[in-house]
């Protein structure tokens, strides 16, 4: 069946890939250009494509500047940094069976592809049945004793009910209203149902309004959100990915079923290299599609280069940050292989709480107060700018409050006098404000630092990693370990001059190869190069949320009495 390629790719399932496409009716740009703003513009009729992957590349809006039940006038273009904070509105038109939203929405793991429905009836299952009108929240799809299904979740008098509903189930679902506020970015990653229409309310502008501006000044309306995708796909006597704008005005037929697949060249991407098993190991590969870049050994992977793939692991990584003051800062992932030495540098601590958190029995923490804290109590200390304490344990105390005797939980501290030491007590809730004292002058490898001490800890380079070109951890004035963190990486090295071996990211490494019947001339890959990776914000944020989302929270810290 033919259609235009706008209308296959708003119905394509991510799951369905790859598919086959012959152009029944193609486009060509007069002149010699080929390529516009790298997308491909010239298809020819009968020329057959592979569709290996889809994005949204940009968004066309129509204006609304009243109320989503009025009329969308003008149409605009929107990138997807295009600034600003919105709110979804629910899709009045409901859906007919959990397959149908499971087809037409991203559901996955983040807190962004968890979308929430109600049932118009009430849904019986074997033990549990959900009530009409009651929030069901989809986590995940999978397949459950043969059948493919979707991890749901109520939440009924503050207890979460799991439960799991087949993608078979009919019914009339509708969407739930939703009160968070997402950036143009997620709603179109995450919030845009296949073949629906989107309206999104602006709820924040984040910017100041000048000419250039695509929205009206002082807009405060609705936009009716359509994508326009960016399609990756592999032609037949190419090597590279080329890529499609789904807007592009071609009339495509689906030829997947009848059409030898294997004649087309298999893109990689580094994570589907990573599924291979162990064994499948060493390889080689050729980039199709190398990273951006500068530093090593990101600007050696060019396109064209042959590259030998070793294996496959798990390593420990610290994730550190500058410690700078301003919104510049630089975050890290520093390897446990970094031969340079680090000093220490002083931490502070803004409650005697995190005093207690950060308490070790290898040495006692010397703290100075820089702000002053006079207690509610006349059995605990009041605390002035300059007194210096050192901190022994957590205990509880006695004190009188509003005549009656109450328990709470204390810091036991020595305060440091001029020639003295005096034993105060410091409630665990104070606010306040405490900068260590280091006395320790040594100079530690970072193995050291993870076994010795607690992380969050703060550090400056006192030697350099001399094996590194560009040390850029000693041009820092500080830096703070915060967590150590386990990542997946490939070991790779040149193919034509295996001299030394570069490990790869898996998961921040946007790079695609393909496999060559080459045999590798040694499986004993060189010496293993160290490299400190610069992670952007965006990608710094996401690590530390992933990273969290294993760990236990802490606890919470005790309340000022009242």
């Amino acid at each position: 069946m033919t259609s235009t390629l706008e209308k296959f790719i708003h119905s394509l399932d991510l799951r369905a890939l790859p598919r086959v496409l012959q152009i029944q009716s193609g486009i060509y740009c007069q002149g010699s250009v080929y390529e516009m703003f790298g997308n491909e513009c010239s298809l020819s009729t009968g020329e057959v494509i592979k569709v290996i992957g889809f994005k949204v590349n940009k968004l066309i809006a129509r204006i609304c500047e009243n109320n989503e039940g009025s009329q969308f006038s003008a149409k605009v273009e929107l990138p997807l940094n295009f600034p600003g904070l919105y709110q979804v509105v629910a899709d009045k038109t409901p859906y007919g069976s959990i397959e149908e939203i499971a087809r037409k929405f991203s559901i996955g793991p983040t807190r962004f592809g968890h979308p929430c429905f109600y049932s118009a009836e009430d849904i019986k299952l074997a033990n549990f049945t959900i009530k009409h009108g009651e929030q069901i929240t989809f986590n995940s799809v999978e397949e459950v004793n043969g059948t493919m299904a979707v991890n749901c979740v109520v939440v009924r008098n503050n207890q979460s009910h799991s439960f799991t509903l087949p993608l078979s189930q009919e019914g009339e679902f509708y969407e739930c209203e939703d009160d968070q506020i997402y950036t143009l970015k997620e709603i179109a990653e995450w919030k845009i149902p296949k073949c629906r229409d989107r309206i999104v309310k602006l709820s924040n502008t984040l910017y100041m309004w000048d000419s250039s501006n695509p929205l009206p000044e002082n807009f405060d309306g609705c936009l009716i959100l359509m994508p326009v995708y960016e399609v990756q796909a592999v032609m037949k006597f190419r090597k590279d990915i080329v890529r499609i704008l789904s807007d592009l005005d071609v009339e495509v037929k689906d030829i997947t079923d009848c059409y030898d697949t294997g004649s087309f060249i298999q893109p990689l991407s580094l994570e589907d290299i990573f599924e291979r098993t162990s064994k499948e190991f060493p390889v080689v590969a050729e980039i199709m599609e190398g990273p951006s870049g500068s530093q090593k050994p990101y600007n050696l992977l060019s396109t064209g280069k042959e590259i030998v793939i070793y294996k496959k692991y798990q390593a420990a990584r610290v994730l550190a940050s500058e410690m700078r003051s301003d919104s510049s800062k630089r975050h890290f992932l520093i390897p446990m292989s970094y031969k340079g030495k680090f000093k220490r540098r002083p931490r502070e601590f803004p409650t005697a709480y995190d005093l207690e958190i950060a308490r070790s029995e290898k040495e006692q923490l010397h703290v100075v107060a820089t702000k002053a804290f006079v207690s509610p109590h006349k059995e605990l200390f009041s605390v002035s700018v300059g007194d210096q304490f050192l901190v022994q344990h957590c205990q509880t105390s006695e004190v009188l409050y509003e005549g009656r005797k109450k328990v709470i939980d204390v810091l036991a501290c020595e305060q440091i006098l001029s020639d003295s030491y005096k034993k105060v007590f410091l409630p665990l809730y104070m606010e306040g404000g405490y900068v260590e004292v280091i006395h320790d002058k040594k100079q530690y490898h970072l193995s050291e630092i993870c076994k010795e001490f607690h992380l969050p800890f703060n550090v400056k380079v006192s030697v350099r990693d001399l094996s590194i070109e560009e040390d850029v951890l000693a041009a820092a004035p500080g830096l703070q370990f915060e967590e150590e963190i386990t990542n997946s990486y490939l070991l790779i090295s040149s193919a034509s001059s295996p001299v030394e071996s570069w490990e790869i990211p898996v998961y921040r490494l946007n790079m695609l190869v393909h496999l060559l019947s080459k045999n590798v001339q040694t499986v004993v890959p060189p010496v293993t190069r160290t490299t400190v990776e610069e992670v952007s914000k965006e990608e710094y944020y996401m690590l530390r949320r992933y990273e969290n989302l294993t760990l236990p929270p802490p606890p919470r810290p005790p309340k000022k009495p009242t």
